[in-house]
């Protein structure tokens, strides 16, 4: 008798399962999976399109339609507690799902501190906030010149503050661009990245504060841990992911992050039937840095755990490579490639990171993604 295999969230490790469903469901299991939206945005490409390089179109894929094409079922719902005792699953609609196996690929999320509810601060988590953010940056420039602050000294912020200014060169509009970078731009970078990145922001007249963090956001203003205030127009909050609290108030195991727990097979050791990739696990060997690079390469491997947990088959141990490949789109056409000790900038760079993503995308865009119209949803 065939099983039950529940994907949660459409994301980057689980797009090779979503596009082989047809091996699952030959089987005679049946897919559901459960996510927020239709529509799964990737965020390597979110940077980009911040910046109008690329439109909403090119770099989202529709997740609902591709799972139904092959025979799953979508629905289109949060959850929001796990009962890994009795392997169902509560939505916010208060609907409960069953499963005989499941698999989370939901994600992250920028976690604001309290006060910084204005709805000027955009977190740049989920990548959509980038877009809708983008539209309200070109509705009030036309009106005057924009303050824009950054809020993290990471390769999100980075990315971040090149892209925006990317923007507003594109559209022609001056104002300002300043970028809090905690306590040090890049700071677990190679100095040669740091020192790339530092020449190109600086070149472009973007504003970096190192040394100093936003103790608190709100009300168009950042007082930084230093005692000074900084206006902005809009704040983009790039201060580190951390997965949803879902696990944790669900009483799974979690690592320190309150990402849940798993293996070398991205299996809960606690829920031999529970599997999880991306953002939202803490790999249980070592801890992975949240990048896209690694959500990638477990596509595979949840992909053949998954059919062989339904088939009772052994399982294949994922081995995350230490030296990852990390190119930062810095806006305009340029980028910075790092890689162990080599690192460079320029246009090259950037036509590297292009052609890897739009290789992704043209991989598991199979819904007619491209020819949609540029809605956000």
């Amino acid at each position: 008798m065939g099983k039950h295999l529940v994907l949660v969230g459409g994301g980057h490790a689980h797009m090779t399962v979503m596009a082989k469903l047809g091996d699952y469901i030959h089987k005679g299991h049946r897919v559901t999976l459960i996510n927020p939206s239709p529509y799964h945005y990737y965020s390597g490409m979110g940077p980009g399109a911040l910046s109008r390089t690329y439109r909403p179109q090119d770099i989202r894929f529709h997740v609902g339609k591709m799972v139904q094409d092959r025979g799953a079922h979508f629905i289109q719902d949060k959850v929001v507690r796990v009962d890994g005792e009795g392997c169902t699953l509560h939505l916010a609609s208060e609907a409960l799902v069953n499963y005989d196996v499941v698999s989370f690929n939901s994600g992250s999320g920028i976690a604001l501190g309290r006060g910084e509810d204005d709805d000027r601060i955009i977190p740049v988590k989920p990548i959509i906030n980038l877009l809708k953010g983008q539209k309200r940056i070109l509705q009030e420039s036309a009106r005057h010149p924009l303050k824009l602050l950054v809020l993290g000294g990471g390769p999100a912020g980075v990315e971040i503050a090149g892209n925006l200014w990317a923007l507003r060169e594109n559209i022609g509009k001056k104002g300002d661009i300043t970028l809090v970078a905690g306590s040090r731009l890049l700071k677990n970078m190679p100095s040669r990245v740091r020192e790339l990145a530092y020449a190109i922001l600086r070149r472009r007249g973007i504003e970096i504060l190192e040394g100093v963090h936003a103790s608190k956001v709100s009300d168009g203003e950042a007082l930084l841990s230093d005692g000074h205030r900084v206006g902005f127009d809009f704040a983009f909050a790039a201060t580190g992911v951390t997965p949803s609290p879902l696990f944790k108030d669900s009483g799974l195991p979690t690592g320190p992050d309150g990402g849940l727990l798993v293996n070398s097979f991205l299996q809960s050791p606690a829920y031999p039937e529970m599997f999880g990739g991306g953002d939202c696990i803490h790999f249980q060997d070592r801890p992975l840095a949240k990048v896209g690079v690694y959500a990638v390469r477990e596509n595979p491997i949840l992909y053949q755990n998954l059919f062989n947990a339904l088939e009772n088959l052994p399982l294949t141990p994922f081995h995350p490579q230490k030296d990852y490949l990390l190119i930062l789109n810095m806006g305009g056409g340029t980028g910075i490639f790092g890689r162990g000790k080599l690192a460079f900038g320029g246009r090259i760079a950037f036509w590297i990171k292009d052609r890897i993503d739009r290789a992704f995308m043209e991989e598991f865009q199979l819904s007619g993604e491209k020819n949609e119209p540029e809605n956000l949803i």
